[in-house]
């Protein structure tokens, strides 16, 4: 036939970062688990899905469609695979199609995705010194831990840091140079930028506890709105851009990347945005206006809101499938993550993660259960027999 379902998945990961208790690269069966850096995301339902396929293929089953099933190495970053192959490949898009790179029953809504960066030039003549910032990995990570480095009238500060890290629960390190200097660093956890209420940020943790010494100027700035504004401000409303969508739930922030260096006149803090339809890019931009920065400037990357109508044949066949093989009911979800599946008009998130499962993507000892991976696999067989038969 003509018709071609898509099937867009990827193998890239984010940073393992720190706090491993097996090598992540180095897939670990302990338990029935999987443990490695992509088990869940995105290498394990990857697998899932080629086996899938292969079980068709292998039965000699009749089929009337096409499948295409795309691996993609650039997802957790700006998706240039994507934009790379749809510009080269020379074949029409698919019809529609799916991403194993979510949960059952189905994702069939996705929020919108920007990062706005707030920029601070270095300017530093406070009685206490700011001569560098640095946490985060990637935008769509909440920063496990990050490192200040300090110096002048900050009296007492081995004490207060201590009293601070137990009245948070946080761990900390320090370390007083040669030069005078005192490195400080926090470390909180880790968690998937999408849902940033499950990491603890290191970064703002830590530029709150330095907002108690006499900085001055774009230090004082930059600590000021990390310590006091971002800090734990998941839904926006300290930065006054909170939204909320009838249907696809609230906007959420996530601050993940931090740099300032005092030599430099551009300092960033870069802020993962996951927004609802309603409102957009250039309103969150105008607000953050508002706080004590040079400029506000937009990613080149942008996803706008995403979403498939529960009666679409797509979404009916896959939730039929899904309840036949688990016995239970379906229902439409939408997230604040961003899949390939909103790649297609007609393109939705299916598994691998099943109901109840303990989410740990993006997050140190990332692990699957080898069963679910089973399930997964002969729910896919079936689901794309159905679609393509």
């Amino acid at each position: 036939g003509t018709e071609v379902l898509g099937i867009f998945a990827h193998m890239d990961v984010v940073p393992a970062g720190s706090g491993w208790d097996t090598d992540p690269y180095t897939p670990t069966i302990k338990d029935g688990k999987l443990f490695a850096r992509g088990a869940s995301d995105d290498k394990g339902p990857t697998m899932a899905c080629y086996y899938g396929l292969k079980i068709i293929k292998e039965l000699g089953l009749p089929t009337s469609k096409k499948v295409r099933f795309v691996v993609g190495t650039d997802e957790e970053s700006g998706w240039a695979d994507m934009d790379y192959y749809f510009k080269h490949v020379g074949l029409p898009e698919p019809d529609f199609g799916f991403s194993p790179d979510a949960e059952f029953p189905i994702i069939n809504g996705e929020k919108g995705n920007i990062t706005e960066y707030l920029h601070f030039a270095g300017e530093n003549s406070g009685a206490a010194r700011l001569h560098s910032f640095t946490g985060g990995l990637r935008e769509n990570m909440v920063p496990e831990s990050a490192t200040a480095v300090v110096s002048g009238n900050v009296p007492n500060l081995i004490d207060k840091l201590d009293e601070f890290a137990k009245e948070h629960g946080l761990r900390f390190e320090y370390q007083e140079l040669p030069s005078g200097q005192i490195t400080v660093t926090i470390v909180g956890k880790s968690a998937h930028g999408a849902s940033p209420q499950s990491g603890v940020n290191g970064a703002t943790y830590l530029a709150k506890f330095l907002t108690q010494f006499d900085f001055a100027d774009s230090a004082k700035d930059y600590l000021e709105v990390a310590g006091n504004i971002l800090l734990e401000d998941h839904a926006g409303k300290a930065l006054k851009v909170d939204y909320v969508d009838e249907k696809m739930g609230a906007l959420s922030m996530n601050a993940g990347v931090f740099r300032f260096d005092e030599a430099s006149d551009d300092n960033t803090i870069a802020l993962n945005f996951r927004y609802p339809q309603g409102t957009n890019p250039e309103v969150i931009k105008s607000k953050l206006e508002n706080l004590p920065v040079e400029k506000v400037t937009l990613s080149e990357h942008e996803h706008v809101p995403h979403y498939v109508p529960m009666e679409d044949p797509l979404v009916t066949t896959l939730l039929d499938v899904y309840e036949k093989q688990t016995g239970l009911k379906g229902h439409e979800q939408i997230i604040g993550g961003g899949t390939f599946g909103r790649l297609l008009k007609r393109g939705v998130a299916y598994g691998a993660m099943f109901p109840g499962y303990t989410d740990t993507m993006h997050q140190a000892n990332e692990f699957i259960d080898v069963e679910d991976l089973f399930r997964a696999a002969a729910i896919y067989a079936e689901a794309i027999y159905e679609l393509i038969k």
